[in-house]
């Protein structure tokens, strides 16, 4: 059997063993009776996760087409069906290897976690909702992955359970992201009763006709698309609604600088370095597989809804950066640069309906990828190494945790380079990503949102200036608990070290995710469609 096929059978295998994986923890939990029990074993599932995601990406990699998965062996589009590509192979690798980084982290965190059988089963199920929502290719399955990944974030925000603060973040959390996941499900009716299916790859082809016999001229079909392109305008503002608040867009964001604080330090990391990406990734691929240029919505109103897109991002990156100015909390200074981040990277991936130059859209969405992997891994390095300075200090007020990073020094480096990509200076990470995001504004003539990404970065840095001098550079102004770090400060040096790595070698990233975005992200994916629906 070779890559490829090992490949397709993991696509199909990888989100239901790690369901079952989580399943089965508490049960096996009760039979060994060891403490440390769920922690090895939600190890060894998050182990399988990476690298049966790194098969999945080098196989979509070799493969000319995507990958095909059909449970069940049902057809397209009568079943659901899992299609994997270049895009989200790339996101799914990147969140197996953090997601068991965090994993690792969570063994040393584990003096923290009264249950931690619960924590666990949690956390395995956060991985496999990300990942479920990644390899989907089915609108309605992506609806119920979205569930599992919203039940198990909800209940791990309110883990600390005998804190009310937790509790209530949780809540809110909790009732608005429900009834997001609702507003979505009528947007799939709207979707089913329009098209009469649910799978990406047919929704995208019957577009791709619609869209011909518009520009045919045919009289009838005019007036029969005008009214698609409406029920679609309709599906979509729904389903964006929903998009934005999972992954904080303003003013979507109201949720996450309670709820991320508040939950246990793994799970910021989590929430803050991947679970958004997953909003990032659904709109992507409803504005540019499903709905995309060659459909009846390009017609009508897909400038308009990314127009909003490129405001609503600039808006987001700017009171982030604000926000963070203003934070005693260092959680809750993350979460707010979370919110300014994912700001940028909406700008970045609204360039395909602010410009008809091929070269900004691909440059555009290049950046975004980019930018998504670069905050991912530095926003869960800095929430790490906070965990550490927190648990020295016992507090998460900056103002009462002076100096405690020159007790940790490897880790304290990490964290001055987390920042350090996260302002974007050179040689890290951040720089460049963010270098690709105002070339391709330029390329594109539009001189306003290329600014826009130098004044919001400028602004950010007095927040990650702060958080450094309090943290790092001030002096003591009291004695510390000096707690063993369990060589956990050598995993957070490395992550810091792969963030100048991914700046070192930009060429090659850039070159590798233009490949991808040229091969699946522009129209001529439809053909790669029409040659799976046969």
């Amino acid at each position: 059997m070779d890559l490829v096929n090992i490949a397709h059978d993991l696509t199909g295998l990888t989100v239901p063993v790690l369901a079952l994986f989580a399943f089965t923890l508490p049960l096996l939990a009760k039979l060994f009776g060891e403490k440390r029990f769920p922690a090895i074993y939600a190890l060894i599932a998050m182990i399988f996760a990476a690298i049966s995601s790194t098969i999945i990406f080098i196989g979509s990699r070799i493969n000319d087409n995507p990958i095909f998965y059909k449970f069940g062996g049902w057809p397209p589009p009568l079943g659901i069906v899992y299609e994997v590509d270049g895009f989200n192979a790339t996101l799914a690798l990147f969140t197996a290897w953090i997601m068991l980084l965090i994993s690792i982290y969570s063994i040393w965190y584990g003096r923290h976690l009264d249950e931690p059988e619960w924590y666990y089963i949690l956390l395995i199920g956060l991985n496999a909702g990300m990942l479920g929502c990644l390899y989907t290719g089915d609108v309605f399955n992506l609806f119920v992955m979205l569930e599992v990944l919203g039940i198990s974030a909800y209940a791990l925000v309110a883990y600390h359970k005998n804190k009310h603060e937790a509790l209530e973040a949780s809540m809110k959390y909790a009732i608005i992201g429900a009834t997001a996941t609702t507003i979505y499900f009528i947007g799939l009716v709207v979707i089913y009763s329009v098209y009469g299916s649910l799978n990406m790859a047919d929704l995208a082809v019957k577009n791709y006709y619609l869209y011909q016999a518009q520009r045919s001229g045919v009289t009838l079909f005019s007036q029969m698309i005008t009214a698609i392109g409406a029920s679609s305008l309709l599906a979509i503002s729904l389903a964006l609604w929903v998009f934005t608040y999972k992954s904080a867009l303003f003013p979507n964001h109201f949720w996450l600088p309670d709820a991320h604080p508040e939950a246990p330090t793994p799970v910021s990391a989590a929430l803050s370095g991947l679970v958004v990406n997953i909003g990032v990734y659904a709109t992507v691929r409803f504005l540019y597989t499903i709905f995309g240029p060659l459909s009846p919505l390009e017609l009508y109103y897909r400038e308009i809804v990314l127009i909003v897109i490129l405001i609503l991002g600039f808006l987001g990156g700017l009171v982030g950066a604000l926000l963070m100015i203003a934070q005693k909390d260092i959680k809750r200074l993350l979460a707010y640069s979370t919110v300014s981040h994912i700001g940028l990277i909406y700008m970045a991936a609204s360039i395909g309906f602010v410009t008809n130059k091929p070269e900004a859209v691909i440059l555009g969405l290049t950046a975004m990828i980019y930018h998504i992997i670069n905050h991912g891994l530095g926003k869960a390095l800095l929430f790490m190494a906070s965990g550490v300075f927190i648990d020295a200090a016992g507090t998460r007020n900056m103002d009462e945790m002076r100096g405690v990073g020159r007790l940790y020094p490897i880790t304290s480096l990490a964290f001055i380079i987390g920042f350090l990509s996260m302002m974007g200076l050179i040689p890290f990470a951040g720089f460049f990503s963010k270098l690709l995001m105002y070339q391709a504004f330029i390329e594109a003539g539009l001189l306003l949102p290329a600014l826009a990404i130098i004044v919001i970065s400028a602004i950010s840095v007095l927040g990650y200036a702060k958080a450094m001098y309090a943290i790092v550079f001030s002096s003591m102004n009291k004695k510390y608990e000096k707690i063993p770090l369990k060589g956990i400060n050598y995993m957070l040096l490395l992550m810091a070290i792969a963030l100048i790595a991914l700046g070192v070698l930009y060429p090659f990233i850039k070159d590798t995710l233009y490949g991808i975005v040229l091969q699946y992200l522009t129209p001529n994916r439809i053909m790669y469609y029409r040659f799976l629906m046969r």
